[in-house]
C-alpha cells in the first residue's frame, strides 16, 4: 500500500489549534516571561532609532484605525502597523534573542503581532504567552525542516520563519479553526521572503517588523475566509521546494512534546549573534593569560561558513555595519570592554586604535565548525600562542541564570527610557504575567 504523503502544513495547523495550554509545562511559561522581558527591553532601547522614526512617519501618512500601541511613543496605530514598528524597533539594535532551530531571531517576529492583537482584543497575559509559545514551536519546526541549506542559500531565516511563526501565533490569539489556520499559514508562506544581502542596513530590522505584520494580516484574512494553498510547506513549488527544505517526520513528532524555548539564547553583546563566540573566546584568553591588547602580534579567528556569511564584514564604516563584523566586535571587546549599544556608533567603529587592532585579526573559515562555534588563536609579540574555544549557542545558561541576567539587562535598557521606578514596576508585572487579565493594562503601564 502506497504511503500517504506527510501533510506538514495541516499537522502544524492542528498543533496550533488543538494544543491545550494545560499541556504546556509551567517552566515553559517561565521561559516565555524571560523572553518577553528581553524583547521589551531591547524594543524600548531601540524605539528612537532612525529607521523606527521613519516607519512611524510612514504609517502616520498611511493612516488607519488606532488599535494598538507603538511602544515608547504614546501613540497608537492599526494592529498591522503597530506590529511593523514594534518589530523593527526590537531588532534595530540587533540585541535580541536567537534560536538555532528558528534560523534566526524569533521574538522580534512573534511578540509584536501577539502583543498588538492581545491589546486590541483584550486577551489575558496567560493567553498572550500561550500564543507566543505555540508560534515559537511552529516556526522552529519549519526551521528545522528547512535546514541550514535554506539560510546558506541567502534567505534571512528571521524573516522567512517569522512570517509563518507570526501567522501561527496570531491564529492562536484569534482562535481560528484548523482550516482557517491552514490558510493563514498559506497566506503567510506565499509572502515569506527576506534576503541576507541587506544585513547592515535598515532592511534587516525591517524584516522582523514586516514578517510580524504579514503573519498578523494572514491570520486576520484567513479568519474572514480568505483562502490559500493547503500545502504551502510541502507542496510542489511550495516553501520547502523553492526556498530549500524537506519534510521531516522526526521534527513533526516533537510537536506538543518539546518546546525549544529553553534553547533560546539571549544576547549580552549588542551585535550579531555570530560575533558572540569569537568575543567570548578572545576575552577568555586575555583574562586567563593576563594579556594586554598591546601584546597581541596577530589573531586568527576560526568560524563556520555560516558565521562568516552573517558577520564577516572585514572593514565596517558605520555603527550598524560594526554589528556584523567579527573583527570589529572582538577588537572592541578587547580594547574597550563595553560591548553594549554604546560600542556601535560610527565614531567608535572608525576609531584609529580599533582599526589598527583589526589589521592584526584574520577571520578564517573552519569547515568542521557548525553554526556559531568559534576558535581564537592569539600570538603575542614574544612569540607565544594561546588558543580558546567558545560556542554560545550550545552553552546556553539554565533558566535561573538567564532570569537574573535578563532582569538586569531589562533594567539597564528600560531605566534610561522610562525611569528606574517605572521600569521596576513593569518588571514586577511581567514576572507575574499570568495574572494579567487584560493586556491593555500592561500596555498602559508601558506607555505611562
Amino acid at each position: 500500500m502506497e504511503e500517504k504523503p506527510m501533510e506538514v502544513t495541516r499537522t502544524i495547523a492542528r498543533f496550533i489549534t488543538e494544543t491545550d495550554s494545560s499541556q504546556i509545562p509551567a517552566e515553559v511559561y517561565n521561559h516565555a516571561k524571560v523572553c518577553f522581558l528581553d524583547w521589551l527591553g531591547v524594543t524600548m532601547a531601540g524605539k528612537d532609532e532612525p529607521l523606527v522614526l521613519k516607519l512611524i512617519k510612514y504609517t502616520g501618512l498611511m493612516g488607519g484605525n488606532e488599535q494598538a500601541s507603538v511602544l515608547g511613543h504614546s501613540i497608537k496605530r492599526s494592529v498591522e502597523h503597530a506590529a511593523l514598528i514594534n518589530g523593527a524597533a526590537s531588532h534595530a539594535l540587533d540585541y535580541d534573542d536567537s534560536l538555532l532551530a528558528f534560523q534566526g531571531h524569533p521574538s522580534v517576529t512573534l511578540f509584536p503581532s501577539v502583543l498588538a492583537l492581545s491589546e486590541w482584543k483584550g486577551k489575558s497575559g496567560y493567553d498572550f504567552m500561550t500564543a507566543y509559545i505555540i508560534g515559537l514551536k511552529a516556526g522552529s519546526c519549519v526551521g528545522l525542516c528547512a535546514g541550514m541549506g535554506h539560510y546558506m542559500a541567502g534567505w534571512h531565516g528571521t524573516s522567512t520563519m517569522g512570517h509563518l511563526a507570526s501567522a501561527a501565533a496570531s491564529a492562536r490569539v484569534l482562535g481560528l479553526d484548523e482550516q482557517q489556520t491552514v490558510f493563514a499559514l498559506g497566506i503567510a508562506g506565499t509572502q515569506a521572503s527576506g534576503l541576507k544581502r541587506v544585513f547592515g542596513t535598515m532592511c534587516k530590522p525591517f524584516h522582523a517588523g514586516k514578517s510580524s505584520m504579514a503573519g498578523l494580516m494572514s491570520a486576520l484574512l484567513a479568519g474572514e475566509g480568505f483562502t490559500s494553498a493547503e500545502d504551502i510547506l510541502e507542496g510542489q513549488h511550495g516553501f520547502f521546494q523553492v526556498l530549500q527544505g524537506q519534510m521531516n517526520k522526526d521534527v513533526l513528532g516533537t510537536l506538543g512534546k518539546t518546546w525549544e524555548i529553553d534553547n533560546m539564547a539571549q544576547k549580552y553583546h549588542a551585535s550579531c549573534h555570530a560575533t558572540h563566540s569569537p568575543i567570548e573566546a578572545a576575552l577568555e584568553i586575555v583574562k586567563k593569560e593576563g594579556l594586554n591588547p598591546d601584546e597581541i602580534k596577530s589573531m586568527k579567528i576560526y568560524c563556520s561558513e555560516l558565521a562568516i556569511d552573517a558577520a564577516g564584514k572585514p572593514a565596517p564604516s558605520t555603527g550598524l555595519e560594526g554589528k556584523f563584523s567579527i573583527a570589529y566586535c572582538v577588537a572592541n571587546a578587547l580594547l574597550r570592554g563595553n560591548t553594549g549599544m554604546q560600542a556601535f556608533t560610527d565614531e567608535k567603529v572608525n576609531d584609529p586604535a580599533i582599526k589598527e587592532l583589526c589589521k592584526k585579526i584574520t577571520v578564517v573559515t573552519d569547515k568542521e565548525f557548525s553554526e556559531l562555534q568559534a576558535r581564537v588563536e592569539i600570538e603575542t609579540s614574544p612569540g607565544q600562542v594561546f588558543s580558546g574555544l567558545s560556542d554560545v549557542m550550545k552553552d546556553v545558561p539554565p533558566y535561573d541564570v538567564k532570569e537574573v541576567k535578563i532582569k538586569a539587562k531589562f533594567m539597564d535598557l528600560c531605566s534610561p527610557v522610562i525611569g528606574e521606578s517605572k521600569a521596576g514596576k513593569l518588571l514586577e508585572q511581567i514576572v507575574s504575567l499570568e495574572k494579567v487579565e487584560d493586556m491593555k493594562d500592561l500596555t498602559r503601564l508601558i506607555q505611562g
